[in-house]
C-alpha cells in the first residue's frame, strides 16, 4: 500500500523546510513566487492531501456538530434528517450517537464526541438523565449547544419544542367530544418534562370540560410497547375500566392496542385510543389509531438552524426557545360520533 504524500516529502525534496512548506500552501505572502509554484506543482505530483485534523486545529472548527439522540425511532430520526439538512447546506457534518435511554451511556456519548473535536451539541436527553453536570461542562468549555424536543428546565441554553401541553388538550378535548367520560392517560417517565407537559394537556382539557381528575387513570410507563401493554391489562381489570386512553407515544399505543384486542373490546365502540406523534404504523393498523401530529422534520431544522445562529453570531442566545405546534389526525380508534371527518388518504 502506498503510504499518503507528507509536507515533510515536499520538503525533502525541494531541500526547503517543512515551515516554508507549509506555509506555501497556504499562499503566505513572505514566500517567493518561485518557491510557491514548485511547492504546488510537487504537492499535486504527489498527491498531497492535507490533513483535515491539522486545518481544523489551525482553523478551531471541524464544521462537525455532535448530536445526541435517546434513539432513533421514526419521530427522532425524522428530526436529524432535519438537523442534517440544514448543516449539509452551512457546510457542517453531523455526527450522530443514540443513548438508548441510558444515562450512563448518554455521558460516554458526550465524552466521545468531544474527543471527535466535534463544533458543538444539538441534544435530546435520555429518559434516566436527571443530572445535567455533563452537559454543563460542553457549556463551560464555550462550546454552543441546542437542545430539542427533550428539553429541561435545568439547562440554560437555546431551546427548541413541540408545544407538548397542547398535544395533550387537543387528544383529550377530542375523546371527551367523542363522548368519552373515564379517560385514562399513560404518561412516560415522571422527570422528562415532555411527560410531564402532555399529562398537563390532559388535565387542563378534564378540567375545561369539569370532568372529576381520577388518580388511578394516571400512570406513568416507559416508551416501549411492552410496559404500556402490561399498564394497560391492569387498566382494563379495574371494576370501572377507562372507556378511553390517551398515551402519549405510539408505540405506547400500540402496546395498548394489543392488551384492549387481546382483552376482546372493540374501538371505538367499547373504548377509543389516541396516541402521540403519528407515526405510519398509527394508519397501517385496524383500527387506525387517532394520534396527534408534531412536524419532526421542521423541528429537526429549527434546531440546526439556532445551532448554527449561536456559531455565527456573538450575543446570548440561552435564553431562545423556539416552539412548534402539534396537529390532531383523527382516524377509526376514537371516532365515535359521526359528523367528524377522516383525513384523506395521501
Amino acid at each position: 500500500m502506498i503510504k499518503p504524500a507528507t509536507i515533510k516529502d515536499i520538503a525533502k525534496t525541494l531541500k526547503i523546510s517543512t515551515s516554508t512548506v507549509s506555509r506555501a500552501l497556504r499562499n503566505a505572502s513572505d514566500v517567493n513566487l518561485k518557491t510557491r509554484t514548485a511547492v504546488l506543482a510537487l504537492s499535486e505530483e504527489l498527491n498531497y492531501q492535507p490533513s483535515r485534523l491539522a486545518l481544523s486545529l489551525q482553523q478551531k472548527q471541524t464544521h462537525t456538530i455532535g448530536v445526541i439522540v435517546p434513539n432513533l425511532d421514526y419521530v427522532i430520526a425524522t428530526m436529524v434528517k432535519g438537523i442534517d439538512e440544514v448543516a449539509l447546506e452551512a457546510g457542517y457534518t453531523v455526527m450522530v450517537c443514540q443513548s438508548n435511554e441510558s444515562f450512563g451511556r448518554e455521558m460516554v456519548n458526550t465524552r466521545r464526541l468531544l474527543d471527535s473535536l466535534v463544533d458543538g451539541f444539538i441534544i435530546s436527553v435520555s429518559s434516566e438523565t436527571k443530572v445535567f453536570d455533563h452537559f454543563k461542562k460542553i457549556q463551560q468549555k464555550g462550546m454552543p449547544m441546542v437542545v430539542f424536543d427533550r428539553v429541561s428546565s435545568d439547562l440554560v441554553a437555546p431551546k427548541v419544542r413541540l408545544d407538548n401541553t397542547e398535544g395533550g388538550y387537543l387528544a383529550t378535548e377530542h375523546l371527551i367530544e367523542q363522548g368519552y367520560k373515564r379517560i385514562a392517560i399513560l404518561a412516560g417517565p415522571k422527570n422528562l418534562t415532555i411527560s410531564n407537559d402532555r399529562l398537563d394537556g390532559y388535565l387542563k382539557a378534564l378540567k375545561k370540560f369539569k370532568i372529576k381528575v381520577e388518580p388511578e387513570l394516571i400512570n406513568h410507563c416507559n416508551f416501549n410497547q411492552q410496559d404500556a401493554y402490561e399498564t394497560t391489562v391492569d387498566l382494563l381489570k379495574m371494576k370501572r375500566r377507562p372507556d378511553a386512553i390517551f398515551t402519549i407515544s405510539d408505540r405506547m399505543a400500540i402496546g395498548a392496542m394489543l392488551a384492549i384486542k387481546e382483552k376482546g373490546l372493540r374501538m371505538p365502540i367499547d373504548i377509543g385510543l389516541v396516541g402521540f406523534n403519528n407515526e405510519p404504523v398509527t394508519a397501517l393498523v385496524t383500527p387506525g389509531i387517532s394520534s396527534v401530529e408534531q412536524p419532526a422534520f421542521e423541528l429537526g431544522k429549527a434546531a440546526a438552524k439556532l445551532f448554527i445562529e449561536q456559531m455565527h453570531h456573538e450575543e446570548d442566545l440561552s435564553d431562545v426557545e423556539r416552539v412548534l405546534r402539534p396537529r390532531l389526525i383523527v382516524r377509526e380508534s376514537s371516532l365515535r360520533k359521526a359528523g367528524v371527518r377522516l383525513p384523506r388518504a395521501k
